[in-house]
């Protein structure tokens, strides 16, 4: 018998969906395709012109309240329960970490915990919301995932105990683009011959501004920006020392990210902190040079396929990029070994490690 899940999906419909909704989608697709897991997804009312997000991931109940009431009642409230709205499910799963009230065993997926160590680089709602979001997972939950180690080790740092706490990497899923379709989104975006690809929110822990110095220290290539404004930071105040060096984009369909990924001579993604950081697979599974941050859950996706650097020093990040930048036997094995590493990662991968998990814990 498959094992019934209850995933609350309205990560979906964020302002920015970011890397948790991507994951959620990916994992529930994959789900479907190896049959043995059924989902039953919830979500915040939305009009029906609205709903084409949650195409793909199966069965979605939409509640009868909006995201923000919905989220508190649920936390505050203990109300609507899962057991209310749906019939005959074996556990839920928080898969962006927001726990529905239930009395049913919860697993819950935690991508990072930086709001706790670092709440002034959040939003202002989201240093009063996630704080009591994590509060209730780490009490709830019988089982953590994580999608990196150093995921796993912040948990532990922050009070869980190590053996509730699982690892599923995320996947890649990125299309590869032909020659003739990079050429033409070359021409349509007016892409210089060489630039460094950058692509996230526009928040303080993706440390644009020392990218953006770095930068500086790199004469004669442009830096290219892909992704939506996000908080505490001002795209446009950031970007200006490098003047027309610079090519802001903003949101992206997947196919146009596929081509940047392809056209770019580095990807360059020094964040202070991630919980995996999905953009740097996605730059090695096109056979991008990738630069990104020592020390982090970056460094551990690359798994010795990027160059490292120390992320609060721009000197460090400018000579990562120029030497990546040199086509030197380094340069091309590392991009071959990138390669290597995007293959081994994949969302069928991740369901069966989530398949694993649920099994597990109905046990």
């Amino acid at each position: 018998m498959p094992v019934r899940v209850v995933v609350p999906v309205e990560q979906l419909w964020h302002r920015v969906p970011g890397g948790t909704a991507r994951a959620t989608r990916e994992t529930l697709i994959a789900l479907g395709d190896i049959g043995v897991v059924e989902t039953e997804c919830l979500a915040a009312w939305h009009r029906r012109s609205h709903r084409a997000a949650a195409a793909g991931i199966g069965n979605v109940t939409y509640l009868p309240l909006p995201r923000r009431l919905l989220y508190e009642t649920w936390l505050r409230c203990r109300q609507p329960s899962v057991e209310l709205v749906t019939k005959g499910a074996d556990l839920v799963w928080a898969s962006s970490m927001i726990p529905p009230p239930t009395r049913l065993p919860l697993v819950a997926t935690v991508h990072d915990l930086g709001f706790l160590d670092h709440p002034e680089r959040s939003s202002r709602r989201g240093r009063s919301f996630f704080p009591r979001i994590w509060a209730a997972v780490r009490d709830r939950a019988a089982v953590i995932v994580c999608p990196s180690r150093a995921a796993v080790e912040d948990c532990v740092r922050h009070g869980v105990e190590p053996s509730r706490l699982r690892v599923v990497p995320w996947g890649v899923s990125a299309p590869i683009s032909s020659p003739e379709r990079v050429q033409e989104v070359r021409s349509r975006l007016r892409l210089p011959d060489r630039f460094v690809l950058w692509v996230g929110t526009l928040e303080p822990r993706k440390n644009l501004p020392r990218l953006v110095e770095a930068m500086e220290k790199v004469p004669g290539v442009a830096l290219v920006v892909v992704g939506p404004p996000g908080w505490n930071l001002d795209g446009g105040d950031v970007l200006a020392p490098l003047g027309d060096r610079v090519v802001r984009l903003g949101e992206v369909d997947e196919m146009t990210l596929s081509s940047l990924y392809a056209a770019a001579s580095v990807f360059a993604f020094p964040s202070l902190v991630e919980g995996f950081g999905l953009p740097v697979l996605e730059a090695m599974a096109h056979g991008t040079s990738v630069v990104t941050s020592a020390g982090t859950a970056t460094a551990e996706v690359a798994a010795g396929a990027a160059r490292l650097v120390d992320a609060t020093d721009p000197s460090a990040i400018a000579a990562g990029i120029e030497a990546a930048l040199e086509r030197d036997v380094t340069t091309l094995d590392l991009v071959e070994r990138g390669r290597e590493r995007a293959s081994q990662l994949s969302w069928p991968a991740a369901a069966r490690g989530y398949a694993a998990v649920f099994q597990e814990v109905i046990r």
